[in-house]
């Protein structure tokens, strides 16, 4: 059986003084900060744009589930490389996200995001990914 390689994209980030709670460690919610710079990354390089596909077609793509297994913290002037894949891109556009430290691989964090399209103005949800956008994202 053949496995297909799927789309992934890595920044390499550091953690600034802004991103730190008061126990001097990265706030959990800045985790889904670094994914969107990931996952806009990944969707770049795919050719992918979500806001020019909205202006021609009136299709948007919020964000409808988001989860994060925290491993290890990120602290203050951590190098680490944060990577997205393209998961799914079918009914629904699924993105699997790694965070490891660039130093030594340690694994800090994992995560997904889920997208939908949803037709503006009348907040209807289509049940597909138009099929260039999935074509794109190698779903």
């Amino acid at each position: 059986m053949e496995t297909k390689t799927r789309p992934s994209y890595e920044v390499k980030l550091k953690v600034a003084f802004y991103d730190l709670d008061p126990l001097q460690i990265v706030w959990h919610g800045n985790y889904l900060k670094y994914f969107d710079v990931a996952r806009g990354e990944l969707f770049d390089h795919l050719g992918v744009d979500l806001f020019d596909f909205h202006r021609k077609t009136n299709l948007i793509f919020p964000i409808i589930r988001t989860s994060v297994k925290h491993i290890r913290p990120l602290k203050w002037g951590d190098e680490f490389i944060c990577r997205a894949t393209v998961k799914e891109a079918r009914t629904k556009i699924v993105v699997a996200f790694e965070i490891r430290l660039v130093k030594d691989g340690i694994l800090c964090a994992r995560g997904e995001t889920e997208q939908v399209a949803v037709r503006v103005p009348e907040m209807e949800m289509a049940f597909s990914i138009p099929e260039d956008i999935c074509r794109s994202l190698g779903g």
